[in-house]
């Protein structure tokens, strides 16, 4: 069924922010900010102009564009997926339903690996499970020496990375299709990093908030969460140079699992950092 457009008589923008925090303050989180970037979305305004430029008539067309975006939020998918768009490192990432949306947590893990490459570093870094780019764009904006190969198995999630790459004027990663580390054959790597999947296949947030709209190949990993970390830590050690890093994001009840789990395959000086919120949200080792 066709979604009804606003008042056919003059929308002005503070009047379409009145009305979408309306409609989205019984079902989203966050419907003050999420009102904010659906007008600023669908009218092609900055946050100044949003304030500035208040009595701007929106057309029939973003009327219409608008209420379709509501009753798609109003359903619960991500804003990020709506816009097609996300904030990561000061970076304007695309994103699509194919990759994760990036999250302000797994900054961290952005900046745990930068503690560890010197600014004039030459380094071969290795950013595996990719997605959007998020990580590996990151990490050759800060470090313009380095080499990053930035891998995932799904083809449409590269296709967005890639894209990414490409807008960013970034020329310094590789991005290679395939399966965790089939893509790096041959290669030795200073720094191994990831976002994997930790999620476990029954837990209860799968069904909540905006991970219901994420790719689950993204998220989900075994009965106990940890089946890709398990690889990860099985296979790093054979890629990295000696001394080099294994560096990657997990859950925040998995760290003393996942520390008797690198322990195992001959991992040292394995610490666990917390985020901001006092999670403890990534783990560090060496080879």
């Amino acid at each position: 069924m066709k979604p009804a457009a606003l008042n056919p008589s003059i929308v002005t923008v503070v009047a379409a922010l009145r009305k979408a925090l309306h409609d989205l303050k019984l079902t989203s989180p966050t419907p003050c900010l999420d009102a904010e970037v659906l007008v600023m979305h669908v009218c092609g305004l900055d946050r100044r102009h949003l304030i500035t430029r208040d009595q701007m008539a929106l057309t029939g067309d973003q009327q219409l564009k608008l209420e379709r975006l509501l009753e798609r939020r109003k359903q619960g998918e991500p804003v990020a997926y709506l816009i097609g768009m996300r904030e990561f490192w000061s970076m304007e990432l695309y994103v699509s339903p194919a990759t994760l949306i990036p999250r302000p947590e797994t900054e961290l893990l952005v900046e745990k690996a930068l503690e560890q490459i010197p600014l004039a570093a030459e380094c071969t870094i290795a950013d595996l499970g990719t997605g959007s780019g998020a990580i590996a764009l990151a990490l050759a904006k800060e470090r313009p020496r380095c080499r990053v190969i930035a891998t995932d198995i799904s083809p449409m999630a590269l296709k967005v990375a890639n894209t990414n790459g490409k807008i960013s004027g970034l020329t310094h990663i590789e991005f290679r299709v395939g399966d965790w580390f089939a893509p790096l054959a041959g290669e030795t790597l200073d720094i191994i990093v990831s976002n994997p999947p930790y999620v476990r296949a029954d837990d209860v947030h799968l069904q909540q908030g905006d991970v219901r709209f994420e790719p689950a190949i993204a998220l989900v990993s075994g009965k106990d969460g940890l089946e890709a970390i398990r690889r990860l830590a099985e296979n790093a050690w054979k890629f990295l140079r000696p001394n080099g890093w294994l560096m990657f994001e997990h859950g925040l009840d998995q760290a003393g699992a996942i520390e008797e789990l690198l322990h195992h395959h001959g991992y040292r000086d394995i610490v666990f950092h917390q985020d901001l919120a006092g999670h403890t949200r990534v783990a560090t080792c060496h080879r």
